[in-house]
């Protein structure tokens, strides 16, 4: 409120605000937009989409001079429902509000959420698991906020439906207003705008793996071209890791699996490349296939970068891909955490992690030193830590700023979900307040175990499309 939009935070509580999170009310200048776009939705081409469920109020340039586009998610029907109502419900709003939250103090490129309104009386049908038992449920609609909602499907639409002067326009447009560093009359300015969205979007994805997010849906109509995490799903963070992790049920091949998520990206940039061809010189084609060329490279290093940060070192050197894969490996054989894991490292000094009665009192890690193969890790562990001259006050500083000891886990949601349905929303508001400061140890989110291991119900959570 007061760092984006320049509201004092008890605007809030006015009438007013809640009929415009609502969509009920419009201020003086606003304009309601609704975006086109297509997609490759599980790899097949899904023809025309756009904003079912969502409208765009107009653009915002706050003290800081920053350009937000406010949008509403949830708020009715559009001219792209096909035929949905173009409602959401409560517990996805609050999955989406409280992660992207989440993420954005993760050091994530996301949207963020603004506000949250509930309807006491207006309710839809919705089958949660496909299974045709549909059931009412509470309406809800969220105020997004993104400096813009264009996506690679944006362009691709416009592929299809072969539309190249318009375009032809939209990427000027984008460009000028959203790439300021490339120069509107660079002849290349469209390769190079290809190589920023690539570079960012691969950025984001790396980021992801570090932290592990999986994002449950990545089509192309849910990449964001400012390199933004957007479309908050049936996503889900890894607990026992299992590189195969895939929080959407929906996605019955595994297509969007955690450890496939920089492949699906680098194929989702492949479609890209294929929209803009039409506004392309062939030598342009060439130059955006060169950038191309080197974008898996890129981003199997910068995943490796992200892990060994995770470890407290900063260089990335030989044998560091097989030191980072053998720890996983140990972890998925172990069920051992993922954030708990790494976070619990840097709470241990290096003698510790080979220490038993050390690994006694913390959960996650106790796992790992049942392994027959884990001291040897350690060792090689010590040993590269070493190469870089790290001390182990350096390693442990490091590693507790890259390690968040809470992250919006499945189960952790679901608690708040529950309460939010029967109108207590105490635990959703605590859950914004903790995930403000993630790397903090939060004496109410150790009451309430958010970082001991999840109840065991929790492995019994679904999540679909329509989460």
């Amino acid at each position: 409120m007061k760092d984006i939009l320049d509201l004092d935070p008890e605007v809030a509580e006015t009438e007013e605000f809640v009929d415009f999170v609502a969509g009920k009310h419009l201020p003086d200048g606003g304009l309601t937009v609704c975006h086109r776009y297509g997609g490759y939705q599980f790899g097949y081409w899904a023809d025309q989409l756009g904003d079912g469920r969502a409208h765009i109020l107009g653009e915002y340039i706050n003290s800081k001079g920053e350009s937000w586009q406010l949008q509403l998610k949830g708020s009715g029907e559009t001219p792209y429902s096909r035929f949905g109502d173009g409602r959401a419900v409560l517990r996805s709003s609050i999955r989406e509000m409280i992660a992207s939250e989440a993420c954005y103090h993760l050091g994530i490129p996301t949207t963020r959420a603004a506000a949250l309104v509930v309807s006491d009386d207006h309710k839809v049908w919705r089958d949660k698991d496909y299974r045709g038992a549909a059931r009412l449920e509470r309406a809800a609609v969220v105020l997004r906020l993104a400096s813009a909602w264009y996506r690679l499907g944006s362009f691709e639409i416009l592929l299809k439906r072969k539309e190249p002067h318009t375009m032809r326009l939209l990427a000027d447009f984008v460009i000028k207003h959203h790439f300021p560093d490339i120069v509107p009359d660079d002849p290349d300015k469209y390769v190079k705008w290809y190589s920023e969205v690539a570079h960012r979007n691969l950025d984001m994805v790396a980021a992801w793996q570090g932290i592990g997010f999986a994002h449950g849906v990545l089509n192309t109509d849910n990449v964001s071209v400012l390199g933004l995490t957007i479309d908050y799903g049936p996503y889900g963070f890894v607990q026992h890791y299992y590189e195969h992790y895939t929080p959407n049920t929906s996605d019955d091949a595994g297509r969007y699996a955690y450890n496939r998520q920089p492949d699906i990206m680098l194929w989702n940039l492949e479609k890209f490349a294929e929209a803009l061809e039409p506004i392309l010189t062939d030598e342009q084609k060439k130059k955006i296939e060169d950038v191309r060329a080197g974008l898996g490279e890129y981003i199997e290093k910068k995943v490796r970068l992200a892990f060994i940060n995770k470890l407290g070192l900063l260089t990335s050197r030989d044998g560091d891909a097989r030191l980072v894969q053998d720890l996983l490996k140990l972890m998925q054989q172990t069920m051992a955490d993922f954030t708990s894991t790494f976070r619990q490292m840097a709470e241990l000094e290096l003698s510790q992690l080979v220490d038993a009665t050390s690994l006694e009192g913390k959960w996650s890690l106790a796992k790992l030193g049942k392994a027959s193969q884990w001291k040897d890790w350690v060792r090689r562990y010590r040993q590269r830590l070493e190469e870089e001259d790290v001390s182990d006050e350096t390693r442990r500083a490091r590693m507790l700023k890259v390690n968040p000891m809470y992250v919006p886990s499945n189960w952790i949601l679901q608690e708040a979900i529950a309460d939010a349905e029967k109108n207590d929303f105490a635990k959703v508001r605590l859950l914004l307040k903790i995930f403000r400061n993630p790397y903090e140890v939060n004496e109410e989110a150790e009451k309430l175990g958010y970082s001991s291991q999840p109840p065991s119900w929790s492995f019994g959570l679904k999540l679909s499309c329509s989460s």
